[in-house]
């Protein structure tokens, strides 16, 4: 599914096509999403611009003077830029037009995508309130996660992927983050010290610039919202490569199953 890194550069694809210029028609293909597609969409944003474009997690949040559109790619959601006279794709759902010419189209063929509207503060919707901090950001630190693990049996892998701690670190960016940094996914994240953390958030930033840089990992849907795939599978050193030699060791990577995702690491330099 589409991961902060692809989320990203999504919202860097579609920008500058959709920004400052008026939406003059709203079409709504399918309203049955991941939840429906409100039916006021339409009127709420239609002559109005959009003047801010953000991410929030995976979240992409389009503001105009009124609100904010919400929308979220799901399981094998994307975003094209295109013109309104080009024909539809199988599963393109919701299509924003705008003054300048371009349109914007959700495909998302599993529906487990969203498009949504609010008017209300958006650091108070019901999605976005309790998030945890930005990955990239200055809060993100080693003793932002060191305090907040003190007394933890959690696994080190769950704790940085759970959403109220920090957002958008998918289970590619959590393997090849706790490979880098020498850590058994395992590992209870109350028993890493502060030192092993501060290398682990230097790892986790590294990991997710290089793969907004290279435009994601495409493993199976995803596309961004040119249609061109991300690059970042080919730099995976651990993520799908369960039974292969470590790049460092030569031993084989071991794969176990944790939380219902696949964990691949080395058992001889991840401690």
């Amino acid at each position: 599914m589409p991961e902060l890194p692809e989320v990203e550069t999504t919202l860097q694809g579609i920008s500058v096509h959709v920004l400052n210029t008026p939406i003059v028609k709203v079409t709504i293909r399918n309203s049955s999403l991941r939840w429906p597609v409100p039916q006021e969409l339409a009127s709420q944003v239609i002559h109005d611009k959009i003047i801010t474009a953000q991410r929030r997690a995976k979240y992409l949040l389009l503001s105009t003077r009124k609100g904010t559109i919400i929308i979220h790619l799901g399981m094998s959601g994307s975003l094209r830029i295109t013109s309104p006279a080009t024909p539809y794709e199988k599963h393109e759902h919701v299509e924003f037009c705008f003054a300048n010419g371009n349109a914007l189209r959700l495909k998302d063929p599993r529906r487990f995508g969203a498009v949504l509207w609010t008017s209300e503060v958006i650091e108070e919707h019901p999605l976005l309130k309790h998030l945890g901090v930005e990955p990239l950001t200055e809060e993100f630190n080693a003793k932002y996660l060191y305090q907040l693990s003190r007394n933890r049996k959690v696994a080190i892998k769950q704790f940085i992927m759970d959403s109220k701690v920090v957002v958008g670190i998918g289970n590619i960016y959590a393997n090849e983050a706790l490979f880098s940094s020498g850590i058994h996914p395992k590992r209870a994240a109350g028993r890493i010290s502060l030192q092993r953390y501060t290398k682990l958030c230097v790892q986790i930033k590294k990991i997710l610039k290089q793969a907004i840089l290279q435009g994601g990992t495409t493993l199976k849907d995803f596309t961004g919202s040119t249609g061109k795939p991300g690059y970042f599978k080919q730099e995976l050193l651990v993520y799908g490569r369960g039974g292969q030699p470590c790049s460092f060791c030569q031993k084989p990577l071991q794969e176990i199953r944790q939380g219902q995702r696949s964990s691949v690491f080395c058992s001889h330099c991840q401690k």
